[in-house]
């Protein structure tokens, strides 16, 4: 995505820096978080879904669910990205040209790079969240000509109404309604690799612009973008409270007393539905990513500027995590259990080899060592792109 570090030259004061530090601080942390489920995902799957609460344990369950975070905050800072993009551009134009061929970059990319790396073929070509990001940008580049008020009017309503709309069954007919709004679903095309959607373009595409909209709250000082995030994030959050409390509307599934205890029952209240992303799920990570983005608008400290490395180049670091975790994993397979496998695409007990255990221990251990590795070719990265300017370090 287009970052924060790409903004006018001519902004070098100090307040306009922090503020520049918090976005790729907060994308840094998250970039981590989601590596966090890749890992997961690879090194301990498991044979139930760690949001079963008739099956899984409190680090299990919170382990997953701090990674719902990631998509919906990454997508958001994504669309501050662009305005502040727009901010060194002479006209709308230029903007619209780059975005409408930056996403069609990013769609290219997802299916026939990620997917690849995901499972080191294409058994299975996996739509997930660069290509929505990719469509967004798309649909930004017109977007971005409307009037503030219609793209908030448009914001709103597609993030706050798209629940009324039920899934369909896709077919020829109304393929491109499933593809914009429905829970994942595989189709399968005659000649080509059956293909998952795991993301439908609806509401993703209003998350990119929310965050274009609060993006222009970076032209204010520091003191009063400060107060708008946080009154803006801290509001957000209790509207997720009351209506989740409430059970009347904004996600698909309700919250029940668990018969685990109260801890289960806490944990059913917080399970909210990513695909598609609920008004719950958006208020709940969004109004988050808020918060915390208002806290940042600080000199970043050593830890910070380690984190901010990896948010400085997400699209470089995103491309060089899905490898190391996959073919660690594969490799790891082999020497434990002597099978060429990937165990994140087992679907039941009777796939995993019969000496495999689901182990967090493991997970927590090889994410840190993920972390730790990656660090220095994104440090290496970063520097480059800060010393150079040619045209295609901006579509990586």
């Amino acid at each position: 995505m287009t970052q924060a570090s790409d903004l006018n030259p001519q902004h070098t004061d100090n307040s306009l820096t922090f503020r520049i530090h918090s976005i790729d601080l907060l994308r840094g942390i998250i970039m981590l978080i989601m590596a966090l489920d890749h890992v997961r995902e690879y090194w301990s799957q498991t044979a139930f879904r760690p949001e079963d609460l008739s099956q899984t344990n409190g680090l299990l369950f919170f382990t997953r669910w701090i990674t719902y975070f990631c998509a919906p905050i990454f997508v958001f800072l994504s669309g501050i990205s662009i305005f502040l993009y727009q901010q060194k551009k002479d006209s709308l134009g230029l903007v619209s040209k780059y975005l409408l061929t930056r996403g069609l970059w990013l769609v290219v990319l997802e299916v026939v790079v990620v997917s690849f790396l995901l499972q080191f073929g294409y058994k299975l070509i996996i739509i997930q969240v660069i290509w929505v990001i990719g469509w967004g940008m798309i649909l930004m580049a017109g977007l971005i000509w409307l009037p503030r008020w219609g793209l908030i009017v448009f914001t709103l309503v597609l993030i706050g109404g798209h629940n009324l709309f039920p899934d369909v069954v896709p077919t020829e007919s109304n393929f491109f309604v499933a593809m914009l709004h429905n829970s994942p679903f595989v189709t399968f095309p005659p000649g080509l690799p059956p293909i998952l959607f795991s993301y439908a373009i609806v509401p993703w595409v209003a998350v990119l612009a929310l965050g274009y909209l609060v993006g222009a709250w970076f032209d204010e000082p520091v003191v009063r973008q400060r107060g708008l995030l946080r009154m803006v994030g801290f509001s957000t959050l209790a509207f997720f409270i009351l209506l989740r409390a409430s059970n009347v509307y904004g996600d698909s599934s309700a919250w029940t007393v668990q018969t685990r205890g109260p801890l289960y029952t806490f944990l059913s209240f917080m399970s909210v539905n990513k695909y598609p992303p609920s008004l719950l799920f958006l208020s709940m990570t969004i109004g988050t990513g808020m918060v915390l983005l208002s806290y940042f608008t600080v000199p970043p400290g050593r830890m910070a500027k380690f984190l901010s490395t990896f948010g400085s180049v997400p699209l470089f670091y995103y491309l060089l995590h899905l490898p190391l975790i996959v073919g660690g994993a594969v490799v790891w397979a082999w020497l434990s259990f002597h099978k060429l496998t990937i165990i994140a695409f087992s679907s039941s007990v009777k796939d995993f080899p019969p000496e495999y255990t689901p182990s967090l221990l493991r997970t927590y251990v090889v994410w840190l060592i993920v972390v730790l590795v990656l660090y220095f070719p994104c440090r290496g990265y970063a520097m480059y792109k800060r010393e150079h300017k040619q045209w295609w370090l901006t579509y990586l």
